[in-house]
């Protein structure tokens, strides 16, 4: 039998176990996704992800469907994900992520048959996207994750960090150039990087 999130929600506040199970199985991919582009690694996501579906549970009694039972858990995972770069800021030891493209925990099946050469591109461009992703702000880190990696409606995202609909799409359009500008930064700064390395091969191979 099928249950809908409220009905897995409902079977949880009344003590089935079970049914918290069957709705970590449900999102735990999402959610780890999201904690992964946050923190740039396996094991920080893995602990991040663990502790969003602790936070879920603590606090079940409090949804009251006002919206999605997904958006809501969203929020919650936003909030610790706000919470652990405020914590890893304060001991200046940040480590962030995002990618626009897909990160290796969600490589597709497909990526095999990529040559050995074009998947070491895509590794390198993801590291350089991520680079840049990482010199936002975290609202701006956090707004990209939701519209363009998990794919939100701007309504969603709206309730997800509990703003209006114009604040949304603002923030979004900010944080777009912002991360445009970025990584055109970034492009200059390896055009010459690639010209200083020629230009030095060039004099050692003088006489």
């Amino acid at each position: 039998m099928h249950y809908t999130d409220e009905d897995l929600v409902q079977k949880i506040i009344n003590g089935d176990i079970d049914a918290f199970d069957q709705l970590v199985q449900r999102y735990e991919g999402k959610i780890y996704s999201v904690a992964y582009r946050f923190m740039g690694n396996h094991a920080d996501a893995g602990d991040l992800a663990q502790d969003t579906f602790i936070r879920m549970y603590q606090a079940l009694p409090s949804f009251r469907g006002d919206s999605s039972f997904a958006t809501w858990l969203y929020r919650v995972s936003a909030n610790a994900c706000r919470d652990e770069l405020r914590k890893r800021q304060r001991r200046r030891s940040v480590s962030m992520d995002e990618m626009i493209e897909a990160s290796p925990a969600n490589m597709p099946a497909a990526a095999s048959d990529y040559s050995p050469e074009e998947t070491a591109q895509r590794h390198e461009t993801q590291r350089q996207v991520q680079e840049c992703l990482n010199q936002l702000s975290n609202d701006h880190r956090l707004i990209l994750v939701m519209r363009e990696i998990q794919g939100l409606s701007y309504e969603e995202i709206a309730s997800v960090i509990d703003c209006s609909l114009g604040t949304v799409k603002s923030r979004i359009s900010r944080a777009r150039n912002a991360l445009k500008e970025k990584i055109k930064q970034q492009g200059e700064l390896l055009d010459w990087g690639c010209r200083q390395n020629e230009k030095g091969g060039k004099q050692n191979a003088m006489p």
